[in-house]
């Protein structure tokens, strides 16, 4: 079982998300902006049914490439409170179901991060498990409901940067976007020398994104 980060889109100057996260604004001031690269892809259309009719609507090649491993072998998932939803503190109520409507694209038990815990959640294919745990904990959990498979680590930067520097994390595919946001969630702080722990490929693509995938070295 490996913990595998999938695009994980920065600006050229580390933030993942912007300023002003809100239930309009997802990724706050940033907009569309850092997804600008995986939104028009074909794995992201035929996942959503956004735009598109046809089957094979959407764009290939490299993004798309990239987009698409993120959905291979994955038993489980991890994630942030901010990625299931807006709302931080105790819930007000529970009546909020996260961002993707009766039908999820995770189809597989999603353990959600979070101080405030609520039942459990069924969604189409899709459990969502509230627990408050730290990263080997949180690791545990998803890897026994993963049934053998690997784990997606899910955003925001605030939950996946613990993980980083816990040396939890065996694959982290990173998008670096052209655009400089100035303020918000920043990906890197704490992670000083984290290049030594990782092998580093980088693949451009015509979008103007770059693609980092970070693999564990294996002890020495």
């Amino acid at each position: 079982m490996r913990l595998r980060v999938h695009n994980l889109a920065v600006s050229l100057d580390g933030f993942a998300a912007g300023e002003g996260q809100s239930l309009e604004a997802p990724f706050g001031h940033a907009g569309h902006r850092l997804m600008g690269w995986y939104l028009p892809t074909r794995t992201f259309v035929s996942m959503t049914g956004h735009g598109a009719v046809a089957h094979d609507a959407g764009t290939t090649g490299v993004d798309d490439a990239f987009a698409a491993a993120s959905w291979q072998g994955i038993g489980a998932e991890i994630m942030g409170r901010r990625k299931f939803g807006p709302q931080t503190g105790p819930w007000q109520d529970h009546e909020w179901q996260g961002w993707w409507g009766d039908e999820p694209p995770f189809r597989t038990p999603v353990v959600v991060l979070t101080h405030h815990l609520r039942p459990d959640l069924v969604l189409g294919g899709t459990t969502f498990t509230f627990r408050d745990a730290e990263p080997a904990e949180a690791l545990r959990i998803a890897a026994d409901l993963a049934g053998g498979l690997d784990v997606r680590l899910g955003g925001g930067a605030s939950s996946i940067r613990p993980f980083l520097a816990a040396g939890l994390v065996d694959h982290a595919h990173v998008v670096v976007v052209p655009i400089v946001l100035g303020r918000g969630v920043r990906l890197w702080d704490g992670l000083e020398g984290l290049e030594e722990l990782y092998s580093i490929e980088s693949t451009p693509s015509p979008s103007g994104v770059v693609h980092l995938v970070l693999t564990r070295r294996p002890p020495a």
